[in-house]
């Protein structure tokens, strides 16, 4: 089995508590890093629990810096998650893989898993198994399903033969062209897409394990006990994963707080996670880096009314494939020029002002040379 999971620099330490943890109980497994960022210079894999460091530069999507450009950080991390399925399924030695998101800690053997692989060829985890009673709860956890997707996407897993390879491939193709948190629109990140999945796939299984993916949204229905021989259970099932989810906002803290009141154990569990990833580096100085693609070469923030503008037009990206660069005619400078006469401009526009305004600016860049 590959695992991979996705991050920039910042979630380091979330990445190696959620490595350590896996190999704990699979330590034949092999585990790729995947990056889109760069890495700090301290950085030595020799001294770190990942088998490879995966970077977005080598996962052979046309004109990258221009495609990255247009996703904002959690954008990127997710629409990278399919190109790297794609390109990691491509290797005879791996006949199944599995992704878990970085905030994902492994508290048992995940052969189960490996072995529904065995049966079906795609694996995904429902946000939720029954349905809530409470209007509160419909609210935040029902409609937020609805709205972000029925599938978690911090757990898949596929073989790459088959449905699987299929399913990999039409993924990141949907994920290369359409990864935006764009709710309104229907979007959101990757996780929506899969709302489709099983329909599109026969062999896709719904894991309905309620050891696999717990997490506030579903904690209340899957309450942690301990057996005799002190193991973790989550609704008298054992825990496998756990899935720390905005756990540096304080938002998981407050939903735990609010689904798992009573939970003693739950809260213990995330105490002890939190001792985790000190023991990694979380909170230093040198993980709290700035990610590189968020910012022009000249450390100027990138925003979103930019990424947007340039992600929705072909004349843009045709104009400045390296937006981030400064070198003239630049992207920045056509920006400062522009977006106060873009302000208004819906993203689905034709943006004819817009174009007309970009191939004047480039003729008197020209002209001034």
């Amino acid at each position: 089995m590959l695992v991979y999971t996705s991050i920039t620099k910042s979630y380091l330490p979330k990445a190696r508590v959620l490595a350590k943890s896996l190999k704990t109980f699979h330590p034949n497994w092999t585990f790729v890093l995947l990056l889109s960022d760069e890495l700090p210079n301290s950085f030595n894999i020799k001294n770190e629990p990942f088998d490879e460091v995966l970077t977005i530069q080598e996962l052979g999507i046309p004109n990258w810096k221009s495609w990255a450009f247009g996703h904002a950080l959690v954008e990127l991390c997710t629409a990278v998650k399919g190109p790297a399925a794609e390109y990691l399924a491509r290797r005879t030695s791996v006949s199944k893989i599995m992704y878990l998101d970085p905030d994902i800690k492994v508290f048992g053997s995940l052969l189960i898993l490996e072995d529904l692989l065995d049966e079906h060829d795609i694996l995904l985890t429902p946000h939720l198994l029954v349905p809530e009673l409470e209007l509160n709860a419909i609210q935040d956890n029902e409609i937020s399903a609805l709205k972000h997707g029925v599938y978690n996407l911090g757990f898949f897993a596929a073989k790459t033969s088959g449905q699987g390879l299929d399913f990999i491939r039409w993924w990141a193709d949907r994920l290369t062209k359409f990864c935006r948190d764009d709710i309104p629109g229907g979007l959101f990140t990757d996780q929506r897409w899969c709302d489709l999945a099983p329909a599109f796939f026969s062999n896709l299984h719904i894991v309905r394990n309620k050891g696999c993916n717990v997490a506030t949204w579903n904690i209340a229905h899957r309450p942690f006990s301990r057996d005799s021989s002190g193991r973790i259970m989550a609704g008298g099932t054992p825990l496998l994963f756990y899935h720390f989810t905005s756990y540096d906002n304080g938002a998981g803290v407050g939903m735990l707080q609010k689904y798992a009141s009573s939970q003693d154990l739950a809260h213990e569990v995330w105490e002890v996670y939190g001792e985790d990833l000190i023991k990694e580096g979380h909170g230093k100085s040198s993980h709290n880096l700035s990610w590189s693609f968020g910012k022009y070469e000249n450390g100027e923030p990138i925003s979103k009314e930019a990424r947007c503008t340039y992600r929705d037009s072909l004349e843009l990206q045709k104009a400045f494939p390296n937006p981030y660069r400064l070198i003239e005619p630049s992207f920045l400078s056509w920006w400062r020029l522009n977006k106060s006469s873009t302000s208004d401009i819906k993203i689905h526009s034709k943006y004819e002002d817009l174009y007309r305004r970009l191939i004047k600016f480039i003729k008197s860049i020209s002209l001034r040379r």
